[in-house]
């Protein structure tokens, strides 16, 4: 209310500043050209009586207030002051104006109450119109947030579901593209490297267990038997030491296998396929009284790990080895070739004129501790279970097939990853499927000295 009184008395003021000298046109005027808000009223006296007031009735005709008529003749400075009148309190302001001949003065009055009330209804509405929206928009913020944070809630019980019961096989269903379903996807993909590692971990055990138990008994029960009589125990040593051996053996093969589920398996390099087919062939000539060929060598330079696949052909030789007799066909090829998509691939292969292997029995023998019906085989059976996991480790996989004139053909097949050498000092690999790596296939800090034997 002040601020509004203030504000009139500042526009009367710059109207003096322009208007007629004359009080009567001074006063007249002022009323004619400013109309007063809605719970406000003006007038004006001049020597001694109601000049003039604005055309519309005020909420109480204070104008007819004769003490308040002569205050406002009587005062030399402007003041403002309260009064009482028929529609409640009211605040009022009188600016005084005099010339030579005549004095009068402007009155502006605002009406308290009626204001209060009108502001009090404003606040009260608007009050319960900011509440009615705060819960609106709470409700609504609750709802969106529920929608929101739903896929986080799922990866929370599944957490205390994997925690409660060791369960890794569940997964998230989130669809769309944010950050959310971002977040459920990389939940998921945690869950399916915890998942192999356990899985893992849980076959290593089993088939330690399965396989270590029979040399163990064997070893102790001699170790039991044993007596004093120098012939015995050497009898004895030498049957412990050779299960002993075998145990080693079959470790060492179950701790490859182990490696083969984990990330570092492999060490990626430079690998000339027609060295390492010339190399494999001079390392295996000892193995056995055998004819042995190279079919063919691929000039190609490929991105794979050299020890690991020295270590599946010899693998696939040795065991060629044990299932053909003096004399026999044992060749090593490699080539690079289309398969059935029209993509290059990688072929390494062993061949024999062994008696083969059954129909039946050509893919259960890449399985752990499978010894193939049709061939004589001694050992743990985990020769051909590491040959596959060094396939797969490298993108690619292993398969037996029928030989041309009898034998059988084992065949490691695998992505082209071919390297480009650009000059002398620039090395750069090519994926001819533009296809990446197994997640086993990371390169590890250093490389294995050599190939591990084949057992």
């Amino acid at each position: 209310m002040n601020a509004e009184i203030t504000n009139e008395a500042t526009k009367f003021r710059k109207y003096a500043r322009t208007a007629s000298p004359d009080l009567d046109l001074l006063l007249r005027g002022y009323l004619e050209v400013n109309v007063p808000d809605q719970y406000e009223t003006f007038f004006t006296v001049l020597d001694g009586e109601l000049h003039r007031r604005t055309f519309a009735e005020p909420l109480a005709p204070i104008y007819s207030n004769r003490d308040l008529i002569n205050k406002a003749l009587s005062v030399e400075r402007p003041m403002t002051a309260d009064i009482m009148s028929s529609a409640g309190l009211v605040r009022y302001a009188i600016i005084p104006v005099r010339s030579d001949t005549q004095q009068g003065a402007l009155v502006i009055a605002v009406f308290y109450d009626n204001m209060k009330e009108e502001v009090v209804d404003a606040v009260r509405a608007l009050s319960v119109t900011a509440l009615v929206a705060l819960f609106l928009a709470g409700l609504a913020g609750w709802l969106v947030a529920g929608q929101v944070l739903a896929p986080i809630r799922l990866v929370r019980q599944a957490a205390e579901h994997i925690s409660d019961s060791s369960d890794l096989t569940r997964r998230l269903n989130v669809p769309g593209n944010d950050d959310v379903a971002a977040l459920a996807r990389t939940f998921n993909h945690m869950l399916d490297r915890l998942e192999r590692a356990f899985a893992t971990q849980r076959d290593f055990v089993n088939d330690a267990g399965h396989e270590l138990r029979t040399p163990l008994t064997v070893v102790r029960g001699h170790l039991e038997l044993m007596g004093d009589d120098p012939v015995d125990r050497a009898e004895t040593i030498a049957l412990v030491t050779d299960e002993l051996g075998r145990m080693n053996r079959i470790v060492d093969d179950l701790l490859t296998l182990a490696k083969a589920e984990q990330p570092g398996f492999l060490t990626i390099d430079d690998v000339e396929l027609a060295d390492l087919t010339v190399s494999v062939l001079a390392k295996v000539r000892t193995l056995g009284d055998r004819t042995w060929r190279v079919d063919d060598v691929a000039d190609s330079r490929v991105w794979a790990d050299r020890q690991r696949l020295t270590q599946a052909l010899m693998q696939l030789v040795a065991n060629a080895v044990r299932h053909t007799g003096p004399g026999d066909l044992i060749a090593v090829g490699s080539a690079v070739r289309a398969d059935t998509a029209g993509r290059r691939v990688i072929a390494l292969w062993v061949r024999d004129s062994g008696p083969g292997v059954r129909l039946e029995d050509r893919e259960r023998i890449f399985g752990r501790f499978v010894r193939g019906a049709s061939r004589k085989h001694e050992g743990a059976g985990l020769g051909l279970a590491i040959v596959r996991s060094i396939a797969e480790a490298h993108g690619g996989s292993v398969r037996v097939t029928d030989n041309v004139g009898g034998g059988a053909l084992f065949t490691i097949t695998m992505p082209l990853r071919e390297v480009i050498v650009a000059d002398a000092d620039l090395v750069v690999p090519f994926a001819d499927d533009d296809a990446p790596l197994p997640e086993t296939a990371f390169p590890a800090m250093k490389r294995d000295n050599d190939a591990q034997e084949v057992m």
